[in-house]
C-alpha cells in the first residue's frame, strides 16, 4: 500500500529506530511509549487487520510470535514479564491499518487493559 504509514517505515522512506529486521518483518520502537518497553512488530506484507488475514498469512503471524519472544529476551523483558497486544479495528484502538503487534514490558501491567 502506497499510502500506509507502516508499509513506508517498512521500504525505509519513513525513519523508525528498528530493533529488529529481516525479510518478512520489522521491529521499531514506538513514537508514544506506554512502558518502558514499546516495540511495534509488524509484517512487511500489508494485511490491515487481523480479519483479513488469509490461511497463509498463519505462519507469518506465528513468525511474529517467535520474534516477539526472542525481542522480549533480547530488550530484558522476558523474565520480568511482557505483554503482546494487538488491537482489531478502530474501537479497540487500532489507528494504524496494517497489523501490527504492541510489545510492552519493563513495567507492572494491570487487567483489565483498557
Amino acid at each position: 500500500m502506497d499510502d500506509c504509514i507502516f508499509c513506508k517505515i517498512a521500504r525505509h522512506e519513513i525513519p523508525a529506530q528498528v530493533v529488529y529486521e529481516d525479510d518478512d518483518l520489522l521491529a521499531f520502537r514506538d513514537l508514544k511509549p506506554a512502558a518502558p518497553v514499546h516495540v511495534l512488530i509488524i509484517p512487511k506484507k500489508h494485511i490491515s487487520m487481523l480479519t483479513h488475514m488469509t490461511e497463509e498469512d498463519g505462519a507469518l503471524i506465528g513468525k511474529v510470535m517467535l520474534t516477539a519472544k526472542n525481542l522480549a529476551a533480547s530488550l530484558d523483558v522476558a523474565d520480568s514479564g511482557f505483554r503482546v497486544v494487538v488491537n482489531q479495528g478502530a474501537q479497540a484502538g487500532q489507528s494504524v491499518f496494517h497489523i501490527h503487534f504492541h510489545l510492552l514490558g519493563g513495567r507492572a501491567m494491570s487487567w483489565p487493559p483498557g
